[in-house]
């Protein structure tokens, strides 16, 4: 793990700004000024990397701070993951199995089901995701989120996303979606989800991988809790026709060209009415509600500051490790920030505080990300071929997540 034990104390916002050309002069919460304190590096084109001291709430916390130009022609965002959607992986493995010089840790996740006995946790991730333009998954009911409480009016739909015009914004994307049969055509109601509303039909594709999709109908809109449906019903359509029925969901790697349907209560009732050989199509998509730019790259998260206002409701009093990402320059620039789990500072933020920070920082926009144990942020050191933890983990180490910000420079 690369060092980030060298702590200065003179490493304060104030030392940040002025490094970063932004909001000089300024400080960030508590924050005193700083002498002799290092400019930030350059990590590759358009890409630097910075840590500095705040003085929050609670006391002395330290966070890593990655500034990154999407107004770089060299320089593109995209999302990290294992390769499927119900799996996890460290930040630091899926950043250099794809070659990204910088990334921090995305989404909150499906991490445990002590809830429900002899199912298993899924890894996956609560908010719609995008990579490289291709739709993996949309979003959990809200009720079925894993995190921290959102502020009022947010739901699991709100992503962070870089459109095709490489300019980063804030959004929700909604599921659309319809299953055509020969019995009529039924409403899609979740896609690559572990937890679907009830009543409703998921679709489940290659994407989503091997992991058992028992987790998918556990649980209420409401209250993640509640027990598991006893009505539900499993259809595997294979090019086009359907070619196997069951009772419950199932598990296992789903082939190409594949897509198979879970219904759970009234989503169920309208699988039962299909047969084997019945022809399907199933067509699936997410709409933006603010951009008309197809997003390039998209996870979930949820925003704390907006038109450079925090937004109302945030949490003043829990303070934790975090991770954040803020926007800036319209769009074409990107703070990448996570918070260090170190016993010394592990005393961390409260939401309100990562808007203030992100604000201070010069972001008119700001998402929150997972944090705590998830929290990681990782970097090429100049010159070197792969990508090392900078911050440290709470837990020691790297906890496994289901994606990430990956960030990519170009020669």
């Amino acid at each position: 793990m690369r060092g980030s034990g060298r702590f200065r104390t003179a490493r304060t916002a104030l030392s940040l700004v002025a490094a970063l050309g932004t909001l000089a002069g300024a400080a960030l919460i508590g924050a005193a000024p700083a002498s002799s304190a290092p400019s930030a590096v350059q990590i590759a084109p358009g890409v630097r990397y910075t840590q500095f001291d705040i003085s929050a709430a609670k006391g002395l916390t330290h966070a890593h701070l990655l500034s990154v130009d999407l107004g770089n022609a060299r320089v593109r965002l995209n999302l990290l993951y294992p390769g499927a959607v119900a799996a996890r992986s460290a930040v630091s493995r899926l950043a250099n199995a794809k070659g990204a010089v910088a990334g921090v840790n995305g989404d909150f996740f499906n991490i445990s089901e002590v809830q429900h006995p002899g199912v298993a946790a899924t890894g996956a991730s609560v908010g719609p995701a995008i990579a490289s333009g291709v739709v993996l998954k949309a979003a959990v009911p809200k009720g079925q989120r894993f995190g921290p409480a959102m502020p009022p009016g947010i739901t699991t739909r709100a992503v962070l996303g870089v459109g095709t015009d490489r300019k980063a914004r804030l959004d929700t994307l909604t599921l659309t979606g319809s299953v055509g049969t020969p019995v009529g055509r039924f409403n899609l109601g979740g896609l690559n989800q572990y937890a679907l509303p009830v009543g409703s039909i998921g679709a489940f594709t290659p994407a989503w991988g091997s992991v058992s999709r028992a987790r998918a109908v556990c649980g209420t809109d409401t209250n993640r809790a509640a027990p598991c449906s006893t009505d539900t019903y499993e259809v595997t359509v294979r090019r086009g026709k359907v070619v196997r029925m069951a009772n419950s969901p199932g598990k296992g790697a789903i082939g190409a060209n594949t897509t198979v349907l879970v219904g759970r209560e009234a989503g169920a009732q309208q699988l039962r009415k299909l047969f084997v050989g019945a022809k399907v199509t199933v067509k699936s998509g997410l709409v933006a509600a603010t951009s008309r730019v197809p997003y390039r790259f998209a996870l979930g998260g949820y925003p704390v500051l907006k038109a450079g206002r925090p937004l109302s409701g945030l949490d003043s009093t829990t303070s934790a490790v975090r991770t954040a990402a803020g926007i800036a320059s319209g769009g074409r620039k990107l703070l990448l920030l996570a918070v260090d789990g170190a016993a010394r500072y592990r005393s961390g933020l409260t939401v309100a505080e990562v808007a203030a920070t992100m604000r201070k920082l010069g972001s008119v926009d700001a998402f929150n990300l997972d944090g705590g144990g998830s929290t990681a942020l990782v970097a090429r050191a100049p010159g070197a071929s792969r990508a090392t933890v900078r911050n440290h983990p709470t837990g020691g180490a790297e906890r496994p997540v289901p994606n990430a910000i990956g960030v990519f420079t170009t020669s």
